[in-house]
């Protein structure tokens, strides 16, 4: 260890490039005491966590967004550029800068270490993943380093249980220290990042030789694609393969629990307001997060194991040839998860006509939040069979759900080149992270996130839209001489048969219309809304009857793939509204979005009901 020592700082910030292990670092120094959010203004999301030390002192960690340079080029580097300066409103300035730079790859990641040492902060430097640069045989003499750079380096490995002990031991000392000295004639960053490798690094081989043989394949131009293809049809395979007994389980106990509370209810708005509207409604959704939760299993793997920028590198060539520029393949890749993150990414590209046509299509990619649609109707229209012997119908129909969205936004992009100026392509500039495994511990964390956030989102936003749809369902009570069901007389009704003149020719029913409404909140309320209005509308003694089942009653198959299309292109959410008002400056461009979206998804619609009415 160095023998370097640190003042004891009360807040520290995890910094550096992506991929260099940060995020896992983080969870092994505060585990599960960490919380996520979002800076104010801004989707970039803010890690914070408390580390207590063996001394039994506590700090406060924060983990920046991973950056390349303080020269911002996008939103997450801009917040790191400003937390570390002192900059930004909601952050105070760190005590301590504690830069993780992956030792297998420092000739890159060192340039950034200097232009942090330039800012004259506390600093100290964790060499992370250093068993897997001892494999590969590289040596790093982290005390000469030491004393190049001027502060503290110790070796990390975030993965293993005790990898971090080294850095706590030091985070612990109370000795003071000198921060780094800073002047403006300093030497160019790479050829003083080139000077200390000659020090301090020996690297026999710049790729470990088990990388090249597996990139050897999955970069290759025709068995990548293949492989990636194949990946992708095993993932949604999975999510139906591995999610319905969960599901089967989460439906079965909110069916005992509704029928519970009716019987033991006297009739009457009590019994409906918890039974039709709240257990319906947040319950429908509920069914849904193992569904949820896989695909991120999935999406974190991938990620963790640095499948995805070689995802990326691969589909660059028909990104370009669709008319989009190469940076546009991480906004669209980050609105898989959700849209907005996705067009705030859009701020990395310079060019303004591809900046908007990237955020014009990110949103046609299929955000999670769209699962749980798809997943009902799903669920009731398409048999639970297999084809060819090994794929699941099920799985191979949400597949091509998502492909219907990739390749619809590349259709809009390669239409969009031949209107108005079209400017040189900005090359994608990509690093491409050494092979490594997952850590469990970091996917579970990640699981959990994205767990907290969906059952968050129900007992709020869904609740209270939940709440609300009951209420206009419910009133006003029909007349004396009412014949109809109750609903068609309340203020949902009358809003769900006026909205059915407008969408009879695509196949919705003025149930599907009134989701809608509070489908615009989010995405997933559409569910909410149909168990709603069913459960209300369902006769005496049928309310309790499963969604999927009533609808696979009610409706004709023609009608479930003309909503499944709908939603394939159907604009986001009026959150998703907003950031692009922001991020074009503009309610015309705004608007001209949100027509474009809205007429694709009425002519897919369109066109799959009426090809559906003749085949079927």
């Amino acid at each position: 260890m160095s023998e370097a020592v640190l003042a004891l700082p009360k807040s520290i910030a995890l910094v550096g490039n992506p991929n260099c292990g940060k995020t896992a670092l983080f969870n092994r120094l505060t585990g599960s005491r960490q919380k996520v959010a979002n800076y104010a203004g801004v989707t970039v999301e803010r890690k914070e966590g408390r580390l207590e030390l063996p001394s039994g002192r506590k700090i406060r960690i924060l983990d920046l967004p991973g950056a390349y340079s303080l020269n911002a080029t996008s939103p997450d580097e801009a917040v790191t550029r400003d937390v570390c300066l002192g900059l930004h409103p909601d952050e105070r300035q760190p005590d301590l800068l504690l830069c993780v730079a992956d030792a297998t790859n420092l000739r890159l990641h060192l340039r950034f270490v200097l232009e942090l040492k330039r800012l004259g902060r506390p600093m100290v430097l964790a060499l992370n993943m250093a068993d897997a640069a001892r494999k590969r045989g590289i040596t790093i003499n982290a005390k000469v380093l030491e004393q190049e750079l001027g502060f503290p380096v110790v070796e990390t490995i975030a993965v293993r249980r005790e990898g971090a002990a080294a850095l706590i031991a030091a985070l612990d000392a109370q000795h003071p220290i000198t921060p780094p000295a800073s002047s403006a004639a300093e030497t160019d960053l790479h050829a003083e990042a080139r000077h200390l490798l000659a020090r301090a690094v020996h690297m026999p081989d710049p790729t470990s030789p088990l990388d090249a043989a597996i990139d050897r394949w999955v970069l290759h131009p025709v068995m990548g694609l293949m492989i990636l293809a194949v990946v992708m049809l095993l993932v949604f395979q999975s999510v139906y393969a591995w999610a319905g007994p969960f599901s089967d389980g989460i439906e079965s106990g909110i069916g005992w629990l509704g029928q519970s509370l009716a019987g033991q209810l006297p009739e009457g708005l009590l019994r409906s307001l918890l039974v039709d509207g709240i257990i319906a409604g947040v319950g429908g959704v509920l069914v849904f997060l193992p569904q949820i939760l896989i695909l991120f299993f999935f999406i974190l793997v991938l990620e963790e194991s640095g499948y995805l920028p070689r995802a990326a590198f691969l589909l660059d060539r028909f990104m370009v040839g669709a008319g989009l520029s190469g940076r546009a393949f991480i906004p669209m890749l980050s609105s898989f998860a959700c849209a907005i993150p996705g067009i705030m990414a859009a701020r990395s590209i310079p060019n303004q006509r591809d900046r908007f046509l990237t955020i014009l299509v990110a949103p046609m990619m299929t955000c999670s939040a769209r699962l749980p649609v798809y997943a009902l109707l799903i669920g009731a229209f398409i048999p639970d069979r297999t084809i060819g012997g090994m794929f699941n119908l099920q799985g191979l129909t949400l597949f091509i759900l998502y492909m219907a969205g990739i390749l619809g936004a590349l259709s809009v992009a390669w239409i969009a080149r031949f209107f108005g100026r079209h400017n040189e392509e900005q090359a994608l500039m990509l690093e491409i992270p050494a092979w490594r495994l997952p850590n469990p511990l970091d996917v579970l964390i990640g699981l959990k996130e994205r767990g907290m956030i969906f059952l968050s989102r129900a007992g709020t936003l869904i609740l209270a839209l939940s709440v609300l749809l009951w209420v206009l369902s419910t009133f006003p009570t029909p007349p004396a001489d009412w014949t109809r069901p109750a609903i068609e007389y309340s203020f949902a009704g009358h809003i769900g048969h006026a909205l059915a003149v407008i969408f009879e020719p695509i196949g919705f029913n003025w149930q599907i219309c009134v989701a809608l409404i509070p489908g615009l909140a989010a995405r997933e309320v559409a569910v909410a809304g149909l168990a709603s209005v069913y459960a209300i509308s369902a006769p005496e003694g049928q309310a309790e009857q499963l969604l999927s089942a009533a609808l696979a009653s009610q409706w004709s198959l023609a009608t479930a793939l003309s909503l499944l299309a709908w939603y394939v292109f159907a604009p986001q959410c009026l959150a998703t509204l907003s950031v692009v008002r922001r991020e074009t400056n503009s309610w015309r461009a705004t608007a001209f979005w949100a027509a474009l979206l809205v007429g694709l998804a009425y002519l897919a619609s369109l066109i799959v009901y009426r090809l559906t009415l003749i085949l079927a």
